[in-house]
């Protein structure tokens, strides 16, 4: 009988930030509506310059273009209702649209570590083993990567994924956060969710630990590399071409340790929010100016691109 009685759940009420002033909201809106357009323009630009310029026809441009389509929908799934709440009065989620929002916050976010560990592996081909560059990192290989990449990620995050939609609501149904993540969601269930916390929490520490372990041996490897580089020339050029992915890693990665990959309630979800910020909106808004903006030979193309563009628009000037 006491089942019968109790209310399904059917809708979330994501709460976002509710202690900020109304004008405080507005403003925030703005800027995150500039911050949203720029991370999309950005990263769409670096799609299309690596698509139509020859000399980023290599394997670094290859998986940064699709590191950019990957940022382009991550920030995509929590962003625009994120600015929602921020000006609408009903802060309402479906429970179907709440539990696809966590399902591609994750399974994008998994892709995302497998990127970076094969971003790392490029460089470390290129460095480590310039010679055999070419041979290693061909067309087919690259390919393989990216597919692996995405098709095991979202294979690996289904998973757990069934067990929490699963899970019964019964009440209440405020989600203290911007979006529908794990946590908030397992406090909110009225089953026991103490087996999948737990299954969750090993998942989420693994991918983000066992990445991060890839990606520092890879790195590891490539500053011993540098240091046998006879010339100081040759030694800045490759710390040059490393030191912008060790500055994309340490705001991913610092962001999500916080977030996933620590003791449960360690930090409040008020904290959580904060956190969840930077690999939500700061990572995906940097990404185009840390791996691509910042590359001459990016600059160089974007340059002619718009060059040409103009001479087309202006054939008089």
């Amino acid at each position: 009988m006491e089942e019968r009685n109790e209310t399904v759940v059917s809708e979330f009420i994501l709460l976002g930030f509710p202690s900020l002033g109304e004008k405080l909201k507005i403003f925030l809106f703005l800027i995150l509506l500039l911050t949203y357009l720029i991370t999309v323009t950005g990263n769409v630009v670096i799609i299309f310059i690596v698509w139509v310029d020859h000399r980023l026809h290599s394997p670094m441009y290859f998986f940064i273009a699709n590191l950019s389509f990957l940022e382009i929908w991550f920030t995509s799934v929590t962003s625009p209702k994120m600015m929602l709440t921020f000006l609408s009065v009903s802060k309402t989620i479906s429970l179907n649209g709440c539990m696809a929002q966590t399902f591609f916050y994750f399974t994008l976010g998994a892709t995302e570590f497998t990127l970076l560990v094969v971003m790392s592996f490029d460089r470390y081909v290129a460095i480590c083993r310039p010679l055999q560059y070419a041979t290693i990192m061909n067309q087919r290989l690259c390919i393989q990567l990216v597919l692996v990449s995405w098709v095991g990620s979202f294979t690996v995050i289904s998973v757990p994924m069934v067990l929490i939609s699963k899970l019964r609501f019964c009440g209440p149904n405020v989600i203290n956060h911007f979006f529908c993540d794990n946590t908030p969601l397992f406090l909110l269930s009225c089953t026991d969710t103490s087996g999948i916390r737990r299954a969750d929490s090993i998942l989420s520490t693994t991918v983000v630990l066992s990445s991060l372990c890839l990606i520092m041996l890879s790195y590891v490897s490539i500053f011993f590399s540098i240091l046998r580089i006879p010339t100081v020339t040759g030694k800045q050029k490759a710390f040059a071409t490393c030191g912008s992915h060790v500055t994309a890693l340490a705001v991913v990665y610092g962001s999500c340790i916080v977030l996933y990959a620590r003791p449960s309630g360690s930090f409040s979800l008020d904290v959580n929010k904060g956190v969840a910020l930077l690999n939500t909106v700061l990572y995906p808004f940097l990404n185009p100016f840390i791996y691509s903006l910042r590359n001459k030979t990016v600059k160089l193309a974007l340059r002619e691109a718009f060059g040409r563009r103009t001479a087309k628009l202006f054939p008089n000037l």
